[in-house]
């Protein structure tokens, strides 16, 4: 970081944050051509909310990993020769009134009616459910439904239902006999998965088959990816509406609890809006569509917006009561506010723009979005609130009334007390909290489920768990195996090779009964013994010219079912499983298991063979995820000391000023570990987001401890004491509200964005006592051994002053807490 030639370090000073020359310009322009700016912001948002209108959700399973990557690679491969593994919507039933004759009378019904629902490709079940019948006359296999027609009494029931559990290729795919239940696969039309469409066909589906349960009183149970990303994406919907209306609420409560006035209310949330509105319309613009991340971005733009006015709005009342001039107050509070308000912005914005290099395309368009709204929202609050109060009366008694909250001031006696009088506790603790930390960050684990952020208590969840029970699972996983020869996946060595595999997936719990060309076999050879269920087994050498003779190229059973886990030229096989919600550590030892067995089993010159599916890919996603946000943390923190090392161009200083926001990270990595929040996607975002947040009292506290210098004779205790007691405010002030702020997210109904909630308000949390406690401590102990020279910060005109900062003077205050009240204590250092 300090590789940086100290001249250029220098330079970058004078011109970015000289503390009067450009401030005190920007906001004369700011003043003078206040409607014309009102008119401009005006024009933008008109045009911002048109464009707006047209921002619509997000319906594309997201792509994590780039498209170079091999695995990625496997994946498109596989779906081009066998297509989307992902497009079947399953219903199930569990209850033994489902074969009494009017209820599955109903049940008949329904399924042809889903049938005719636009997009729905085919539906699979009990009532339509086609057995391989052998036509001797013709030579070859045919398709046959067991029920032709809707079963007249209970008798013919129970007679179809004998014949339907004898077709052993069905059991674990269409009902468990064991269990007693029955499944239906409604496959619907790959094209309309990726696009809005999708959630009129997903809902049109469940309400017509919803018609079984209100009529039967029978519980219904949905799954499928169709159906869980749908039904993902309409609670997205529903939040974000749901998060910018708390989002609004809690921040004008907060304001007029903190400013007592209705302007200090109205004009901040006014501007919040416009920046919502700019995010939607932005969104559009570049092409981008709502995603569960974008979607908690317009209420995290109002908490953002409400902490820049809140500390604009403090020094405006402050100076305000200091000289009575509306003008010049308004002209200090640009000046003295805004340079630490425009890195405060730009840190979070550093926070969320390093996800770009993730090269994850759901985390870059939210980087990309989430960065150039927070620079949109500095933008306007630092003009917008200049010229509304520009407009008004000046503030009255009441308005100014805030400053002497004597319960905050109390607060911040105490802490200034106890930096002054008892550092040495200050350190114990954060010591204490320290090793605590260290502790709970080694019982962190990397982990994370398909179905990930989904409660337990939510009724998609559950539906989950029934397919699991009846059938181990929805989630589909698929292993290919590519002979490179035609016919060769027909191969009777290739076939038993591959029923040898498929022996051993059916030993794992956590997967589904295998589908593959070899079951296909085995119920062509069942049908070639009328149906005799003893005969559900691969052909032997006997029997397979029979057998395959009847399994023509004019065979329907050829035609309809063989190319599901065939290529064209029989070449490449599929064997499908279904798996159960397991995480990313369970799918990896799962694989792990898999391959050696894969290995012991196919000759690998020979053969190539392979596991993918959107299980897999997820698997290899979130590693690759995982890895890329822990290398744009340390991008964060390493832009960051750079925005610190503006304020102050001298080592030591950035790397104080970066200990306290990197104390919370700790405690929030510890803070995981111990509840058993595992690392995943969705929660190690916090860290970049709350790095970029929590850092922003640190920048008002050091800004004001910059100008205290200049005031109080370059004297570092005097400086920070009374830096403290201003920024102090602020700080209390903004961690409420981002608190709060980040609170209403644990509303969510996903996992994820309820961790976000309350780990980054956590997070917040530690931030602030670590700048209210640890900072100024730090600052105090070592002000005798930083040496900073005074030329290491631009004076008014830009250039520094010759010398050394002049040290604290006077003779070191007594420890003995009892021999003074804190107000007397206080009154000793000056303040």
């Amino acid at each position: 970081m300090f590789f940086i030639k100290k001249t250029y370090l220098f330079s970058l000073q004078k011109q970015f944050l000289q503390p009067f020359a450009m401030w005190e310009h920007l906001v004369r322009i700011i003043l003078r051509y206040r409607l014309l700016i009102l008119l401009v912001v005006l024009s933008i948002t008109v045009f911002m909310g048109y464009k707006g209108t047209q921002v619509h959700l997000s319906y594309e399973m997201a792509q994590m990993l780039p498209e170079s990557d091999p695995v990625y690679e496997q994946y498109e491969e596989f779906k081009k020769t066998f297509g989307e593994d992902g497009n079947v919507v399953f219903l199930g039933v569990d209850d033994p009134r489902f074969f009494e004759l009017e209820n599955f009378r109903v049940w008949y019904e329904v399924m042809q009616d889903l049938k005719t629902i636009e997009g729905v490709t085919g539906v699979l079940s009990i009532t339509n459910i086609p057995q391989i019948v052998r036509d001797d006359e013709n030579k070859k296999f045919v398709l046959e439904q067991v029920m032709k027609h809707k079963p007249e009494s209970q008798q013919e029931l129970d007679s179809l239902v004998e014949i339907v559990y004898s077709l052993r290729f069905y059991d674990k795919l269409l009902f468990n006999k064991e269990m007693g239940s029955v499944l239906a696969a409604v496959s619907v039309d790959r094209s309309l998965l990726n696009t809005k469409d999708r959630v009129y066909l997903i809902n049109n589906l469940h309400e017509r088959a919803d018609v079984f349960q209100e009529e039967t009183g029978i519980d219904l149970h949905y799954s499928g990816l169709p159906f869980i990303r749908t039904t993902i994406a309409e609670k997205i919907e529903s939040e974000l509406q749901l998060f910018i209306f708390l989002a609004l609420i809690i921040a004008a409560m907060l304001l007029y609890l903190f400013f007592r006035g209705i302007r200090a209310v109205i004009f901040p949330v006014f501007i919040v809006i416009i920046s919502v509105i700019w995010a939607f319309g932005l969104i559009v613009i570049l092409g981008y569509e709502i995603t569960v991340l974008t979607g908690i971005l317009p209420p995290l733009l109002i908490i953002i917006g409400v902490e820049n006015s809140i500390f604009l709005l403090n020094k405006y009342h402050h100076e305000f009561r200091i000289h009575q001039n509306k003008t010049k107050a308004l002209t200090r509070m640009v000046q003295r506010v805004g340079k630490a308000t425009m890195l405060t912005n730009a840190t979070t914005a550093v926070g969320f723009a390093t996800f770009i290099i993730t090269g994850n395309t759901i985390l870059v368009e939210f980087g990309i979005v989430a960065a150039l709204n927070i620079l949109f929202i500095f933008i306007l609050t630092l003009l917008l609130i200049p010229i509304f109060f520009s407009y008004t009366n000046p503030p009255a008694l009441k308005d100014t009334n805030h400053l002497d909250n004597q319960f905050l001031r109390n607060i911040i006696k105490r802490v200034v007390n106890t930096v002054v009088f008892k550092r040495s506790r200050v350190y114990a603790v954060f010591s204490v909290l320290f090793v605590v930390g260290i502790l709970g960050i080694l019982q962190l684990k990397s982990s994370g489920n398909v179905v990930d952020d989904v409660p337990q208590r939510d009724q998609l969840y559950k539906d989950l768990l029934f397919f699991e029970k009846n059938i181990n699972g929805i989630l589909p996983l698929d292993i290919v195996v590519q002979t490179g020869r035609r016919n060769g996946a027909t191969n009777p060595t290739t076939l038993a090779q591959i029923e040898e595999l498929q022996d051993y997936l059916k030993t794992r719990p956590e997967l589904s009964k295998p589908l593959s060309i070899v079951e296909l076999i085995k119920f062509a050879k069942q049908a070639f013994y009328r149906g005799n269920p003893d005969m559900y087994a691969l052909p032997n050498p006997h029997e397979r010219n029979f057998i395959f003779s009847y399994l023509g190229r004019d065979s329907s059973v050829n035609q309809n079912i063989m190319s599901t886990v065939l290529d064209s030229l029989n070449e490449s096989a599929r064997i499908s499983v279904q798996m159960e919600n397991l995480s990313t550590n369970e799918i990896q030892e799962l694989k792990e298991d898999i391959e050696p067995v894969i290995d012991s089993i196919f000759d690998a010159e020979k053969t190539k063979v392979y596991m993918t599916g959107a299980s897999l890919v997820f698997l290899e996603g979130s590693g690759y995820l995982i890895k890329n946000l822990l290398t744009s943390l340390v991008f964060a923190i390493i832009i960051i000391s750079f925005l610190m090392a503006l304020l102050f161009n001298h080592p030591r200083m950035v790397i104080i000023s970066l200990l306290p926001n990197l104390f919370p990270q700790i405690l929030t990595a510890a803070l995981m570990g111990y509840l058993g929040v595992h690392i995943k996607p969705s929660t190690i975002l916090v860290f970049s987001i709350a790095l970029g947040i929590s850092v922003d009292n640190s920048i008002h506290f050091l800004a004001k401890f910059r100008q205290e210098l200049e005031l109080h004779n370059n004297n570092i205790k005097h400086a920070v004491l009374s830096s403290l007691r201003e920024s102090g405010m602020s700080m209390l002030y903004t961690f409420v509200v981002l608190f709060f702020g980040f609170i209403i997210f644990t509303a969510s109904s996903f996992g994820g964005t309820q961790a976000l909630g309350y780990l980054i308000a956590f997070t917040l949390l530690v931030a602030l006592m670590s700048n209210l406690f640890l900072m100024p401590s730090i600052l105090l102990s070592l002000h005798k051994r930083l040496n900073i020279k005074n030329d290491d910060y631009p004076n008014a005109n830009g250039a520094g002053s010759k010398g050394l900062i002049k040290m604290d003077e006077e003779p070191e205050l007594s420890n003995d807490a009892d021999q003074y009240t804190v107000e007397q204590r206080i009154e000793r250092i000056n303040l």
